[in-house]
């Protein structure tokens, strides 16, 4: 006799007690949560990959509407520059892990609530085992290497992937579920180069604007729990907050996806700081580097080198060295020529990373001058050199 294949038996959903009916009452009022979608929520598990701008927000409003098991993975600290949009940590969680402090932020909030967290870096090697504990993935990343890899292993466990992102004054938030649409690759087949996609550290951004992202991301996610869709799936929400102007685009499905599409290649994992070229390969000859104490030795014996920022004009505003050349990072190449090669040159930005690859940059174009990078930058001269300079 032939065997019919018995489906596995649907989870219960949990009960609520007593004091869970007066927490959750309001929602219990809604047609489209009541009872039943509450139980479903407090069943419901979400990982939050970073507990930054993003992530702070949306793992407040997640633990508020009683989400039973909450994750959060993030190696990073709390550092002081964080609190002006990273609500979840206070003053006094400055130098603590973020995952700890965020952990203890949803318990203040609902103690009803587990919580997993992780402090440590998520990666090809242990995305995969972090990802099957949760039912949606909430992406609070600020990295195309990350998000690409969060985006092909909910892809490959068939799991939703709530996407978002935002700088300066921009937001854009959507929903990538490659069972029943398009992924992230189909929005973008390649990376954008990475000197084309600065930081919130580089760029800047508004403090409230991650909060507002943030908490869409939170809003679909529960949707996602209670009806297991969302508005956002196929869909790319963009708003500017400093028009207050909401957007929205469609994201089809490519047929050409390597992921998703009709033929798909990608089965498993890869290196995705290669693939988004934010791991360059070691440079034959290294970038000479000169320390802050040296470089003002240097300017105390008289040396007059060539000092060029390479920063953007507001950050001048914030701190300069004396005698600096403003020479933005995108407008490198094209006044090369300012630069002279019979003089050594010393290039600055904030931290280092940007004047290095300036450096890079002028190497490929010929340039035959001596090049040397002030090593931590404008930060590391602000703490060993000049410390009425604030570090930003």
């Amino acid at each position: 006799m032939k065997k019919t294949a018995v489906a596995p038996p649907k989870a219960v959903p949990p009960e609520l007690d007593r004091k869970e009916i007066l927490r959750y009452s309001r929602h219990l009022l809604l047609p489209e949560v009541g009872l039943t979608g509450q139980k479903k929520l407090k069943g419901g598990g979400v990982l939050l990959v970073g507990a930054g701008g993003l992530g702070s927000p949306a793992a407040m409003y997640l633990a508020a509407a009683g989400v039973g098991h909450i994750g959060i993975i993030d190696n990073d600290d709390v550092d002081e520059s964080n609190l002006q949009r990273q609500i979840i940590h206070g003053t006094e969680d400055i130098g603590r892990p973020k995952a700890d402090s965020a952990r203890e932020g949803i318990h203040r909030i609902n103690p009803h609530v587990r919580v997993t967290a992780l402090n440590e870096t998520l990666s090809s090697a242990n995305a995969l085992d972090i990802f099957r504990d949760f039912d949606i993935i909430v992406d609070g990343t600020d990295n195309f290497a990350a998000r690409y890899l969060i985006n092909d292993a909910c892809a490959l466990l068939g799991k939703p992937d709530v996407y978002g992102a935002v700088y300066q004054f921009e937001g854009q938030a959507t929903v990538f579920d490659a069972r029943r649409g398009g992924c992230l690759r189909c929005l973008m087949p390649e990376p954008p180069a990475p000197e084309d996609v600065p930081t919130c550290g580089e760029g800047g951004i508004l403090g409230v604007l991650p909060c507002i992202v943030g908490g869409i991301q939170a809003t679909e996610a529960i949707q996602l729990i209670l009806s297991g869709s969302s508005p956002l799936i196929n869909k790319l929400l963009a708003f500017d907050a400093w028009t207050m102007r909401f957007h929205t685009f469609d994201i089809p499905r490519s047929a050409a996806c390597p992921l998703c599409g009709e033929h798909p290649r990608i089965r498993e994992l890869t290196d995705y700081e290669r693939f988004c070229g934010s791991r360059r390969a070691p440079l034959e000859e290294p970038v000479e580097e000169i320390g802050p104490k040296e470089l003002k030795a240097l300017l105390a014996g008289g040396a007059k080198p060539q000092i060029i920022d390479v920063r953007l004009p507001e950050e001048l505003k914030i701190s300069v060295l004396p005698g600096a050349k403003s020479i933005p990072l995108k407008q490198l190449a094209r006044r090369m020529d300012e630069i002279s090669p019979a003089h050594d040159a010393i290039f600055v930005c904030k931290v280092g990373e940007k004047s290095a690859l300036a450096i890079e940059m002028l190497r490929e174009e010929g340039y035959p001058g001596r090049m040397l990078n002030l090593r931590g930058g404008m930060n590391a001269w602000a703490r060993e050199v000049d410390t009425a300079m604030p570090v930003y």
